[in-house]
């Protein structure tokens, strides 16, 4: 098993400016595995949650070092492989988990999905973003996400360094704006609040009653993530009981000892495959919320459509889709992830489905096998 990787640009269409800071471009990585002439493909790239941060040339260097373990390895079975990635970080193990798992969709000639027994007519619409900004700004954005595709669900960033008063401001701005497209346009979209954990508890319990009265139907992380389990915890078991409406953890939640700790006090889980460490992991962690009675979020950072598509092959699981980030980028090198209107759905084509355009492609061409 041959393991390559190449670094490649994103760069957004739109920056994204979250409480915690903008983003205008990001380096990823691709990684791909070949063996018995088939490639298979996987995505990954640094990010930083407040509380933990990863790095893009770190996450290399993880790949890098592994290589020769994995040259007299074959792809299969999956299991086999699994004391190799658990000493990765869950940026790198990502990269590579896709690759994996892509490789074994291709082997046997069906999409994961189908694999796992999921139903693609389960999907339903993505939430699309607008970032932190002056409502005149974050009104324009809206207004040219709504010229690229129907955007039924709204994902408002609140958690503003300005304050309460702006995030109140920026609310009352998107929350008119979606009901003047209902009453002229006979449209009703869906607002959801992130926070990115913006907020301390005082001013979270605060904004719930203007929260509820804009009609969010949803609120995210709106506490600051706590390297300490217990701590993070008791931020939602705080909240929770106040909470009008479903609360969601993200930055909080990375696997399943999180999701475990923190089922009693939250509503949901935002699954994000570079926190969960792959798509192993991320559909462990989808069924056993599901089966918790928790709604499952499947998220987004500043990603390419390879990682949002394989993500997707998870979408029939999923009550909260937010996969918009390769929607906002304008050197995608990507092609395979479809989108009916706003809704997404899983490839059809073995494994992930989603490959690498003409420029990627030519650098990674199948070699015969000795």
């Amino acid at each position: 098993m041959r393991l390559r990787l190449r670094r490649f640009p994103l760069t957004k269409a739109v920056p994204l400016a979250i409480s915690r800071g903008s983003t205008s471009a990001v380096e990823h990585l691709l990684v791909s595995i070949e063996h018995d002439g088939l490639i298979g493909y996987g995505e990954t790239g640094g990010f930083d949650t407040g509380h933990r941060a990863y790095d893009t040339e770190a996450i290399a260097a993880e790949l890098e070092a592994l290589a020769l373990q994995l040259q007299p390895l074959a792809p299969e079975p999956l299991q086999a492989l699994e004391p190799l990635l658990a000493g990765l970080s869950p940026p790198a193990r990502c990269g590579l988990d896709l690759a994996l798992h892509d490789w074994w969709g291709q082997r046997l000639g069906q999409p994961l999905h189908r694999l796992w027994g999921l139903d693609p007519g389960a999907c339903v619409a993505t939430s699309v973003t607008l970032g932190l900004g002056e409502p005149a700004a974050v009104l324009a954005r809206l207004e040219r996400w709504w010229l690229q595709l129907p955007a039924t669900r709204i994902k408002l960033k609140l958690g503003s360094p300005d304050g309460l008063a702006h995030d109140l401001a920026l609310l009352e701005a998107v929350a008119a704006a979606l009901e003047q497209r209902r009453q002229s346009n006979g449209v009703a979209c869906e607002l959801q609040v992130d926070a990115n954990g913006g907020w301390d508890l005082d001013t979270a319990r605060a904004i719930l009653e203007p929260l509820e009265r804009a009609g969010v139907v949803l609120l995210e992380q709106p506490l600051a993530p706590q390297a300490e389990a217990e701590a993070d915890t008791a931020g939602f078991a705080a909240l929770h009981p106040h909470c009008p409406l479903p609360l969601v953890a993200d930055e909080s939640c990375w696997d399943l000892a999180d999701l475990l700790r923190l089922a009693p006090h939250v509503d949901g889980i935002n699954i994000k495959l570079l926190k969960s460490g792959g798509l192993g992991e991320a559909l462990l962690l989808a069924r056993t919320a599901r089966r918790l009675g928790l709604g499952v979020m499947l998220g987004c950072y500043s990603d390419g459509s390879l990682l949002n598509g394989a993500a997707a092959q998870l979408l029939p699981l999923v009550r909260w889709p937010d996969l918009d980030s390769h929607l906002n980028l304008v050197d995608d090198p990507f092609v395979g992830l479809e989108c009916r209107g706003d809704v997404l759905l899983p490839s059809q084509e073995p494994g992930i489905g989603v490959r690498p355009g003409p420029e990627l492609a030519a650098f990674l061409r199948p070699r015969e096998v000795a």
